[in-house]
């Protein structure tokens, strides 16, 4: 579905490079163009990743390019889309900017461009990525499952509408931050009991990632699989009990509720300013 197309990427960042790792796998990496201000990362890019271009000059990746990522720090989205604006013609413009909404990114470009809104998170790095997707008022049901398409080759990808996209941010956006947080409390458990450091970090992401992996090949409900291995009075049970009575559930509910409504209250300023 990729080899026809040619993908340009303003921004060199992390998320760019997992992108970018992704799309080789199916893909000419000669068919790839990147710029950024940073050298070192462009350097990086073309000799690690072959890519057929690599360069400071953003207007020369918009002219090689039919699909366009714009993968900046959110703040400066403005500046760079009127900057290209009179050189985006009939490309597809992809934003994984968070919190900048379609109707802003449409609005810095020419009336009727497509414009497609992506929310991944930094798993994609391996290629493990949880990644929402969502289309604005141009952009096609093809287009949209392009970019799925995409975000596929990296983790998971899900559409969505506009409106849930602060939920997404909220959820597996700033949810990787949520499981090291458990880790390294998973951790500390171990070392209070006895492990070693180094042993104790080690099972417990494992843990972690093959219970995630449970709850994806399975398909059976969380709540199940933690009854599987929770036996009457016995150390599960004592230490779900613990984890309730500390008010584990609620926290990590507000923990989401609260990074939604930041994504949320983000979203207005950028729109209002």
């Amino acid at each position: 579905m990729l080899r026809n197309y040619k993908i340009g990427f303003i921004g060199a960042g992390n998320m760019t490079e997992a992108i970018v790792r992704g799309i080789t796998t199916k893909t000419n990496p000669a068919l790839i163009a990147v710029s950024d201000i940073n050298e070192a990362r462009l350097d990086m890019f073309k000799t690690q990743y072959k890519v057929g271009q690599a360069n400071i000059d953003n207007k020369r990746t918009v002219d090689f390019c039919d699909i366009l990522f714009i993968a900046t720090k959110p703040q400066i989205i403005p500046d760079v889309l009127d900057e290209l604006k009179d050189d985006i013609g009939d490309r597809l413009v992809v934003s994984i900017a968070a919190g900048v909404q379609c109707p802003t990114i449409e609005s810095h470009l020419p009336e009727g461009t497509r414009v497609v809104r992506v929310m991944a998170n930094t798993p994609a790095l391996v290629m493990t990525g949880a990644t929402a997707v969502c289309a604005g008022s141009h952009a096609t049901d093809d287009d949209v499952d392009l970019i799925k398409s995409i975000f596929e080759l990296v983790g998971v990808c899900v559409v969505v509408k506009e409106d849930r996209m602060d939920a997404i941010t909220g959820l597996s956006g700033s949810g990787p931050a949520f499981v090291y947080m458990f880790i390294d409390a998973l951790s500390d458990g171990g070392v209070n009991m006895g492990l070693t450091r180094a042993n104790a970090t080690l099972l417990a992401a494992q843990t972690v990632m093959g219970a995630a992996k449970m709850v994806l090949e399975t398909g059976v409900h969380p709540c199940q699989l933690k009854d599987n291995v929770t036996t009457p009075a016995g150390t599960t049970i004592k230490a779900l009990h613990a984890m309730d009575k500390a008010g584990f559930r609620p926290a990590v509910i507000d923990a989401v509720e609260a990074a939604t409504l930041k994504s949320r209250e983000l979203g207005k300023t950028k729109k209002d300013d």
